[in-house]
């Protein structure tokens, strides 16, 4: 399990464990669409989660209107 912010596509950290309780984790929380939105699972059986770096947090607190575009960094 690979955690990557879905702006810049940093890695943030990983979990080495084959068998995970996602529920430990908090996955069991979100709705199907949030799911769909930050799990992107690879074929070599690796699993992305999209989520957001403080760098790319703070830039879009200082800039609110970056929230309505696809992406904000170049």
């Amino acid at each position: 399990m690979i955690y990557l912010c879905k702006h810049c596509g940093q890695k943030l950290g990983s979990i080495q464990q084959h068998m995970i309780d996602l529920s430990i984790l908090g996955f069991d929380q979100l709705s199907v669409k949030d799911k769909e939105e930050m799990i992107v699972y690879k074929p070599n059986g690796d699993m992305h989660i999209k989520v957001i770096c403080e760098d790319c947090q703070d830039t879009l607190g200082q800039h609110p209107h970056y929230h309505e575009l696809d992406f904000f960094i170049q």
